[in-house]
């Protein structure tokens, strides 16, 4: 066994130590598994909402987007930020609606709000669909990284597994307060890493950031820029402008908020996880300095770039401490999308089949999902889907179009109703699909169209479709509404008059 793979062991586990030693003196019922009792300060909020953010896409794909695509990876800390921004004001808004009605999980909040279980059951279903390819993605990544930073000696699958057994044992055991803890391990290792990685190799092969950027500006100078079409300029846009709105739409990020102890912690975070979002420039250095030093990199080989890179700059127990800080980038975000994906389709959909089963039962129910999903998880992690990487480019697109009945859940007399806001999902969804399984484009349909318009991102045209169609079933559907809500009201008159006339 290499020096590298005994660090990256040793990390990972002691982040199975970390993960199951957090359960520790706790009762740990639905509460306090699902989003630790709403109990976290603003230290644990702030390392496990960061914690979604350096995931092993990040830690792989952000230097290796920059590698392949150059300046539309700037893309992904552009709508992190504004995404934080937008949660200063939106989020405190959730959490103390959340905590004045008991709701643990997003569809819950959909169906309590809106009155409605059919709208909780498609929001589970829409976020299981969106994490799944992601957790997918986690495990993958681990494989890839703890493979290739141990120089071959254990497969990407063997790692995959054995990462996943890890990340399910202490998620079972702890829930939400496991995440919480091995997210303190690993935000302190992937901000030493990254930092390091990001200064010392523009340093070490070119003199500094500067001659960086002028070694790719001599070599490939389209790298620098965004392109004319594709991902052009309307393109960078519109996909900032829709994953800042579906940043908190994703399960697991919208459960994370649900588990600080007050609104205080959530606007403190959304002031300073802007400034640490900004470290992913140094990922990027390291994608762009590759660039210059490994060329050559077809595909998806680009996301090897961060390690490829590492591997022929550093000593094996460098490779190590950086193979470790990648194992956590996984083993963390993972976690809370496990318990998220479990604990949405608990309550979402088990509660509604079953109103009157114990806490116990559920609980119970969460953990054996947690499992399923997993495994679910991990065969395609090991054996691959075009389906499901199909999805994962989807799942942003798909989960951000809860965002019209979220942003109206906030007005004292919301304009959308749960005939309005479900018609809406339904129909961008229906679109979502329908471009990208046939490929079509704004200019399938209307060909003389301007590129700028063409490129806008499928997600944003169907959450603009998403608006006006929940805007126009809503006012339509109103005298409906209006009229079952008369004779509800009637029809609890008539029973206090009949109980009354009894006791007379």
């Amino acid at each position: 066994m290499n020096t590298s793979l005994i660090i990256i062991f040793a990390f990972a586990l002691f982040a199975l130590y970390l993960g199951i030693r957090s359960s520790r003196g706790k009762d740990i019922n639905l509460d306090e598994f699902a989003v630790g009792n709403k109990g976290f300060g603003t230290l644990f909020v702030f390392l496990l909402i960061a914690g979604e953010v350096y995931t092993t896409f990040t830690f792989l794909g952000g230097s290796g987007w920059a590698y392949s695509n150059g300046a539309a990876a700037f893309y992904v800390p552009a709508y992190i930020c504004l995404a934080y921004v937008l949660s200063y004001w939106l989020i405190p808004k959730v959490w103390r609606y959340s905590k004045d009605h008991h709701i643990i999980s997003q569809p819950s909040y959909f169906a309590s709000f809106y009155k409605s279980t059919a709208l909780g059951i498609i929001v589970a279903i829409l976020g299981t669909a969106a994490l799944v390819p992601y957790i997918m993605i986690q495990l993958k990544g681990l494989g890839i990284i703890v493979s290739e930073a141990s120089y071959g000696a254990i497969s990407p699958a063997i790692a995959s597994t054995i990462g996943a057994v890890i990340v399910t044992t202490y998620v079972i055991i702890s829930g939400m307060h496991g995440s919480a803890w091995t997210a303190v391990v690993k935000d302190i290792m992937i901000l030493a890493v990254i930092i390091f990685l990001g200064l010392y190799i523009p340093y070490h092969y070119f003199g500094g950031i500067r001659p960086l950027f002028e070694a790719v500006q001599a070599t490939q100078p389209e790298k620098l820029t965004l392109a004319d079409s594709g991902f052009s300029i309307s393109w960078f846009i519109s996909t900032v402008l829709l994953n800042a709105l579906g940043f908190y739409l994703l399960p697991n990020s919208f459960s994370v908020a649900l588990t600080a102890n007050s609104e205080k912690a959530l606007r403190k975070n959304a002031i300073t996880l802007p400034l640490y979002t900004l470290l992913l420039l140094f990922a990027f250095f390291i994608g762009f300095a590759a660039i210059v030093q490994i060329p050559g990199l077809q595909g998806s080989e680009g996301d090897l770039s961060l390690l490829r890179l590492s591997i022929q700059t550093f000593d094996p127990w460098v490779i190590g401490v950086v193979g470790a800080a990648g194992l956590l980038t996984a083993l963390v975000p993972a976690s809370v999308m496990l318990n998220s994906a479990s604990i949405g389709l608990t309550t979402g959909i088990y509660r509604v089949i079953n109103p009157n089963a114990s806490e116990r039962k559920q609980l119970l129910l969460s953990k054996i999902l947690i499992v399923v999903i997993v495994i679910i998880a991990l065969y395609f992690a090991v054996n691959g889907s075009d389906a499901l990487a199909m999805l994962n480019i989807l799942s942003y697109a798909i989960i951000t179009q809860l965002a019209p009945g979220l942003l109206f859940s906030f007005s004292k007399k919301p304009l959308l109703n749960k005939y309005g806001v479900i018609a809406g999902i339904l129909a961008a969804v229906a679109v979502i699909f329908y471009m990208s399984l046939t490929g079509a484009k704004i200019a399938t349909f209307f060909p003389n169209v301007p590129t700028f318009i063409n490129d806008i991102s499928t997600g944003m045209l169907a959450l603009i479709l998403n608006f006006i169609v929940a805007i126009c079933v809503s006012l339509l559907t109103k005298s409906l509404v209006k009229e079952k809500e008369e004779e509800a009201v009637l029809q609890q008159s008539s029973a206090h008059l009949e109980e009354t006339s009894i006791t007379k």
